[in-house]
């Protein structure tokens, strides 16, 4: 196999019990990722998906609707671990494992498939996407940090899109913008977009790692690659047609509702 794609759906939730399984538009959320990940899956060559859950009631619904499905241990700290205890589970051995959150319901089909290409082909040891902001969006972006400053994802990345480094400030700084603005509609700001392809040994090293300094600090679970020498390549992506990056509330669920109402359900449901 080269590609098998994990969608981690852990039912605990501190803010929002049970979220794998609340509808959005009547459909479970996470059905709605493994619909994303199924297609994925299609279009790439000699890929498999599966939903990594830590709870029976999550493993029943995915069996009910012939979703592929493994119980995992639900001591596991990180979706990353759960990703990797699929590939266990199943006896498998691929080349590359993609980490597909699963409170991301919107995350396109392309995406997936860009970060699995990446892997295989670049030879880094994983692979994300990210969005580069119109100006306009990098001014939405500050306006929401204003609010919830830990909100949202930027990274740096080398002439050959290695990444560099992922904050939660806004990177770069730019100490000529006016003359940027002036130059174009694009900003040099790159927002990151929470998906990963492992190497199936580079996710193995990265579990067995202890947690980095700047992981703990920032919150971001990809700079243990970087501070331990690991590299990712940073893959530009179309922005998404439902612009919500995970499913963390109730109001996140009416939200998702409405935008499908706006601009179709790219689920199918």
């Amino acid at each position: 196999m080269k590609t098998l794609i994990v969608v981690p759906a852990r039912y605990g939730s501190t803010r929002f019990p049970g979220k794998p399984l609340t509808l959005i538009a009547g459909q479970s959320m996470v059905s709605r990722v493994a619909t994303m990940a199924a297609k994925a899956a299609t279009a790439l060559e000699d890929a498999a998906h599966v939903v990594a859950t830590d709870d029976a009631r999550i493993e029943a619904h995915c069996r009910e609707r012939n979703i592929p499905v493994v119980l995992t241990d639900p001591a596991l700290p990180s979706g990353s671990d759960r990703a990797l205890a699929a590939a266990d589970a199943l006896g498998v051995l691929p080349q590359v494992v993609v980490n597909l959150q699963g409170d991301s319901p919107f995350t396109p089909p392309a995406h997936i498939i860009a970060v699995a290409e990446a892997v295989l082909t670049s030879g880094t040891d994983a692979a994300t996407p990210y969005v580069r902001l119109t100006w306009d969006a990098l001014d939405d972006l500050r306006a929401h940090k204003l609010d919830t400053p830990f909100s949202g994802t930027t990274l740096t990345h080398d002439t050959d899109g290695r990444a560099l480094w992922f904050s939660k400030i806004i990177l770069p700084a730019m100490r000529k913008e006016a003359a940027l603005r002036a130059a174009g509609n694009l900003s040099p700001v790159c927002r990151h977009i929470g998906l990963y392809a492992f190497r199936l040994e580079a996710l193995r090293r990265y579990v067995s790692l202890p947690e980095g300094h700047y992981e703990q600090l920032e919150g971001l679970e990809q700079l243990r690659l970087l501070e331990n020498g690991m590299s990712i390549q940073c893959v530009e992506v179309a922005p998404d047609t439902i612009a919500i990056p995970g499913i963390d509330t109730p109001q996140d669920v009416a939200l998702a509702e409405r935008l499908i109402r706006d601009h179709g359900d790219p689920a199918g449901a």
